[in-house]
C-alpha cells in the first residue's frame, strides 16, 4: 500500500516509521527544509514541497496513493490537503489530524476526511477507557459514515454476562468486532459467552450508542 503523509514533523515521521515497518511504501511531504530529515526515516521517500499546492501534489503523484494522511500541526493545512486529495486525486482513504478540538466539526466528508484523529479527544477517551467499567466510551469517529469505534468493559453484574454473542439481539447498525480478554484479542464467534471484565469493541452508528449502552450496562435495580 502506498501512503502519502503531509507533515514531516515528529508525528508524521513516527507514523511513517510504523507504516514502513508494516511493509508499506511511504512518501513524506513538508515545505520546511528543517523538517526534511532523511536520515530519520531513510526508507521513506521525501519531498520538499507545499502540500497545499496542486503542482506539489502532482510532483508527489498523489493519484498513486491508497491513503493520504494530513498530519501537520495546522488544521487549515490538514483540511486543504484532505480536500485536494479526495476531490482532485480521488484518494480512496484520507486520514486527518485534528490539532484544535474546536475545529473537529469541520473534519468530515465535506472536507474529504474519512477518519479524523483528535489527539486530545483520543487521550481523553483512553483515560476514560482505563478507569471506566460499565460505561460506553467513544474512541474514534468515522466521519464519512457517522459511525464510531466504542468500547465498554463488562461489569460483573451486567445482564449479558454469560450470554452467547450470537444469542444477543444487538441494536441495528452495530457490530461487535473484538473482545479483549486477559490480554488476548478474540474475534467474536456466535457461541462465545461474554465474561465479566471483557473489553468489548463495537463499530456502531452514533444514533444507537445510547441503546447499546443501556443493553450493556450493569443492573441498576439494586
Amino acid at each position: 500500500m502506498r501512503v502519502t503523509i503531509a507533515g514531516a514533523g515528529a508525528v508524521g515521521r513516527s507514523i511513517a516509521e510504523e507504516l514502513i515497518e508494516n511493509g508499506h511504501e511511504v512518501l513524506l511531504i513538508d515545505n520546511d527544509p528543517a523538517a526534511i530529515k532523511v536520515d530519520s526515516v531513510p526508507r521513506a521517500e521525501w519531498l520538499l514541497a507545499d502540500a497545499c499546492e496542486i503542482s506539489s501534489l502532482d510532483d508527489a503523484q498523489l493519484y498513486r496513493s491508497n491513503v493520504v494522511i494530513a498530519a501537520t500541526g495546522d488544521d487549515k493545512v490538514n483540511l486543504v490537503v484532505a480536500l485536494l486529495a479526495k476531490t482532485e486525486y480521488g484518494v480512496p482513504r484520507v486520514v486527518a489530524r485534528v490539532n484544535n478540538p474546536d475545529n473537529e466539526w469541520l473534519y468530515n466528508e465535506s472536507w474529504g476526511v474519512d477518519v479524523a484523529v483528535s489527539t486530545p479527544r483520543l487521550l481523553s477517551a483512553l483515560v476514560e477507557e482505563a478507569v471506566s467499567v460499565g460505561d460506553l466510551v467513544r474512541l474514534m469517529t468515522f466521519g464519512q459514515s457517522e459511525t464510531s469505534l466504542v468500547e465498554l468493559t463488562m461489569p460483573a453484574d451486567a445482564p449479558l454476562v454469560g450470554q452467547r454473542v450470537g444469542g444477543i439481539e444487538w441494536p441495528s447498525d452495530t457490530a461487535l468486532v473484538a473482545i479483549l480478554r486477559e490480554s488476548r484479542v478474540l474475534v467474536p464467534q456466535p457461541d462465545d459467552p461474554l465474561q465479566a471484565g471483557d473489553e468489548l469493541f463495537f463499530v456502531a452508528g452514533e444514533d444507537v450508542e445510547e441503546e447499546l449502552a443501556r443493553l450493556l450496562r450493569a443492573n441498576e435495580s439494586r
